[in-house]
């Protein structure tokens, strides 16, 4: 057995965390109790921060590891997809994978103990079934054009067999309205939801919205010039647009669990329709991400104000200086008035855990439970993350 004690403990059972608490942990990280201390300063392993569950990191494309630092910021969308089809796949197989490696035991390091990762390709799959960390992988397709929508599916249904060979969750699913043709949005849905999960990249950018509504903008005209077919102009949000391509995968209402990653354009009317539609809906708050590319950030207090399940990804090493969870809360607090650490650490451990339906293991600290424990340092007046603020495994 061991003991663990904090300045502040979050059980998140609450938002509210147990000052001066302790937990106690089986040596196979399962939770037995916890409790206050009566006397701080006789425990051994006493840390002067906060001790939580370990993260839950919901938007990951981890394949991608290869491309840090390579990509310029502020291009935009338009300018980002551009760099991403000059970089992908310019390092050899060995690099790629040592640097999967590299940054899969950084997430560990730091305290992620569950995932949602992207992949477009085999290269994580074996890495991923290694490690401790538990994943669920969203094999993500592309095509814009419709006679390629049957070639499409059949070769991610042969990716899932090497995924399920490997014994990971794996399944389908769409990428963006801009990247896939109407029917290839629905078939791949169609394939993710017998999983019972969805990932889909929805409202990033407002280049993306003047694609739907309008058909025009740096993104339709970078279509256009390369010949590629665009996603018909609806006169409405890309969100809305996905939700009329997946209901035609099966009728409404859905009870799986959909991830809506960034929204950053996303607004009342598009809640209501989730809301209407979507019995499982969350949402992927990448703010690091959305400001690399585009320096905007989604409507986190509409969101809240209307009760979404928020949770929180990191995105790739080609949208992100880092992989760092606590730097994207600190994002998060610094750029929203009035959010508390209790409130972003339910986001980033609990909301995450019951996305992936794994919340009987991970996102709170309760008996029976192997969260993980993870301790942030330099915490500063008002339990508030600082810029010095880091995490670190426990256990």
């Amino acid at each position: 057995m061991k003991r663990f004690a904090a300045k502040y403990l979050y059980l998140l059972e609450s938002k509210a965390p147990v000052v001066n608490g302790f937990v106690e942990v089986e040596d196979d990280g399962t939770i037995i109790r916890t409790g206050t201390c009566g006397d701080p300063s006789s425990e051994e392993n006493f840390l002067d921060g906060v001790l939580a569950p370990g993260f839950v990191n919901t938007h990951c494309h981890i394949e991608l590891s290869y491309m840090w630092k390579l990509f310029r910021k502020g291009t935009g969308m338009a300018g980002f997809i551009d760099q991403i089809n000059a970089l992908r796949d310019t390092s050899p197989l060995e690099e790629k994978l040592s640097d999967i490696q590299h940054w899969m035991d950084h997430l560990w390091q730091q305290g992620v103990s569950a995932m949602g990762d992207i992949s477009n390709c085999d290269d994580s799959f074996a890495i991923k079934a290694a490690s401790p960390m538990y994943t669920r992988t969203f094999l993500e397709v592309f095509g814009t054009e419709p006679e390629e929508c049957a070639g499409v599916i059949e070769g991610v249904l042969k990716l899932k067999e090497k995924a399920d060979a490997c014994g990971i969750d794996a399944a389908p699913t769409p990428h963006s309205c801009y990247t896939m043709s109407p029917e290839l949005v629905t078939a791949s849905s169609a394939e993710g939801l017998k999983s019972g999960f969805l990932s889909f990249h929805s409202e990033e950018t407002e280049e993306e919205e003047e694609m739907l509504i309008s058909g025009s903008g740096r993104m339709w005209e970078n279509r256009k010039a390369a010949g590629m077919s665009t996603p018909p102009v609806t006169g409405k949000s890309s969100l809305l647009y996905f939700i009329d391509r997946l209901e035609k995968a099966h009728l409404a209402p859905f009870d799986e669990h959909i991830l809506l990653v960034h929204e950053v354009c996303m607004n009342q009317e598009g809640i209501d329709a989730v809301k209407k539609v979507m019995k499982n809906a969350y949402i992927a708050l990448c703010p690091l991400s959305n400001l690399f590319i585009h320096n905007a950030l989604p409507p986190v207090k509409l969101m809240m104000e209307n009760g979404l399940k928020l949770t929180v990804g990191t995105d790739s090493l080609s949208s992100n200086d880092d992989l760092d969870i606590v730097a994207e809360l600190r994002c998060l607090q610094d750029n929203f008035d009035g959010l508390e650490l209790g409130e972003l650490l339910t986001w980033a451990c609990r909301n995450g855990a019951e996305f992936l339906s794994k919340q009987d293991v991970y996102g709170r600290i309760a008996p029976g439970m192997k969260p993980g424990l993870v301790y942030i340092d330099n915490i500063g007046d008002g339990v508030r993350l600082t810029p010095q603020s880091r995490s670190y495994r426990v256990i």
